[in-house]
């Protein structure tokens, strides 16, 4: 009976103008070759998470005992069997608490969508806390406390290079296999064109666009339409990028619509406002709900964290990178003539001036010759850059290279001038070039690092620099602070981008 009432229902057209109920009912068993596809995708997630676990579990194992290793080390106490034994004891509770938390932050997620290094950091952070304040209620007895952060050091390193290389040899095996994601990007001309040209390197490729306006003609992609074909072409994608905030919503809703019903991922580019929403604060006792935009600023406890986090960073870093201090110092002084630190004047917080210093790279007095070299200049929009500038010594270009030279500035990080991680401070002839919108960046203390400096360094143009600096300072977290420093590494070991 049910089923008879159901067939009547479907060959009613609806009185409303709505849409017509489906022809058959959603859950119909699926076709055999359908199914088989279904349960192939299923087995490869299976895959990829059981390997991901089991790396996971490796590399905190690893951890906990090189920790208790080198306190027994240091102690000149070494077993690596009673080490090895120790660790049994501490890493099935370690582990668990990974796993759980690393779930929940989508570590264990497909490709496309898995966090990167800052969920790793933030996820280890939680763990070290909940078994230290599980070790502390059940009544732990520690000689100290340093087998939490130990492990947390190590498992930091070690986690995040397992991941690295699971990542690196499965994408060299998926590209090998000729696997890559095809994307489609909805929009208008202005926007498709930037997103095609963020995603470079991103392993999704742009195969075509729909556009709401007219696009150039050295983009590379194929012209596919209006949206309302996109399913002509659903053989040819693998997802597709909505890559205009602005795009209309009614399009928008009925382009998701048919990408779900076909399986087809769909991804939306955020606008200002969404990432602007992250710090709403409701403001209560209105007849309109209201929320206000509160300014980013570090203040309160956000400043006290992130100075703290300054304070102790350069210190540890001085010590630990006096030799390179030292030398570097030398082979200025002993290589060309003049003083071997520089002292640049610069905009800082609210664009008041002050003395950032850099290791002496050019020949003396030439920072006075660069008039003469703005015809020269290869960067876009405020910013001025030579790749083969002919005022720089020898000795400057190899440490500007490895970026050496700017490691002086740990000096106005404890000065209170500057923060290990930040917008990257620009010269006044850089500063007086900016445009309004561009000057948010100085509500904060300028940065050592940033952004900038793991995301392409001067192969990015101004305004996107710009953008990624609005970007740190609407996220800023004490585990993205730890992210940037840790990326800023193989950065400046690549020297890409680094003029």
């Amino acid at each position: 009976m049910a089923e008879g009432l159901l067939n009547e229902l479907r060959e009613v057209e609806p009185a409303d103008g709505g849409v017509p109920l489906p022809s058959k009912d959603v859950r119909q068993r699926r076709p055999t070759g359908l199914a088989l596809i279904l349960r192939l995708e299923t087995a490869r997630r299976l895959a990829r998470m059981g390997a991901l676990v089991l790396l996971d579990f490796v590399a905190i194992y690893a951890a906990i005992w090189t920790a208790l290793e080198f306190k027994a080390v240091v102690r000149g106490q070494s077993d690596v069997a009673l080490s090895f034994d120790q660790a049994q004891e501490f890493a099935p509770l370690a582990f668990l608490v990974t796993f759980l938390l690393f779930a929940n932050a989508d570590l264990y997620a497909d490709r496309a969508v898995r966090p990167g290094f800052s969920k790793i950091v933030g996820a280890l952070f939680q763990v070290a806390l909940v078994s230290l304040i599980y070790g502390v209620v059940v009544g732990g007895e520690f000689s100290s406390y340093y087998i939490f952060y130990g492990s947390l050091f190590f498992s930091l390193l070690y986690v995040s290079l397992v991941r690295v290389g699971f990542d690196r040899i499965t994408g060299a095996v998926l590209r090998a296999a000729g696997y890559h994601r095809r994307a489609m990007l909805v929009g208008s001309g202005a926007q498709i064109e930037a997103t095609a040209h963020a995603l470079k390197g991103s392993g999704v490729e742009p195969v075509g666009y729909s556009s709401l306006t007219p696009l150039g003609d050295e983009h590379g992609m194929r012209d596919f339409g209006p949206v309302s074909d996109i399913a002509n072409h659903f053989g040819e994608i693998d997802e597709v990028l909505i890559a205009d905030p602005a795009f209309p919503q009614e399009q928008a809703v009925v382009l998701v619509d048919t990408c779900h019903d076909h399986g087809v991922r769909v991804r939306v580019a955020p606008s200002t406002m969404e990432i602007l929403m992250d710090r709403v604060e409701f403001v209560p006792g209105q007849t309109l709900p209201l929320f206000e935009l509160k300014p980013p600023v570090f203040d309160g406890v956000d400043f006290i964290t992130k100075r703290v986090f300054d304070i102790a960073g350069s210190v540890f870093l001085i010590l630990v990178l006096s030799p390179v201090l030292l030398t570097a110092a030398a082979l200025v002084r002993f290589t060309s003539r003049g003083s071997v630190a520089f002292r640049s004047m610069r905009p800082g917080i609210g664009g008041e001036p002050f003395a950032c210093f850099k290791f002496r790279t050019m020949y003396e007095g030439s920072e006075r010759d660069q008039h003469e070299l703005e015809a020269m200049n290869e960067a876009g929009g405020a910013i001025f850059k030579i790749k083969d500038d002919p005022r720089v010594t020898p000795v400057g270009r190899f440490l500007r290279r490895w970026s050496i030279d700017e490691l002086p500035q740990l000096f106005n990080v404890l000065r209170g001038e500057m923060s290990l991680v930040g917008p990257r401070p620009l010269t006044q002839r850089d500063f007086d070039k900016l445009e309004e919108w561009h000057r948010k960046r100085y509500l904060v203390l300028p940065g050592m690092t940033g952004l900038w400096q793991v995301s392409g360094r001067s192969e990015l143009d101004f305004d996107e620099l710009v953008r990624l600096d609005f970007l740190y300072l609407e996220r800023w977290s004490v585990f993205l602070d730890l992210s940037i420093l840790m990326k800023t590494i193989p950065a400046v070991i690549s020297s890409k981008g680094a003029w």
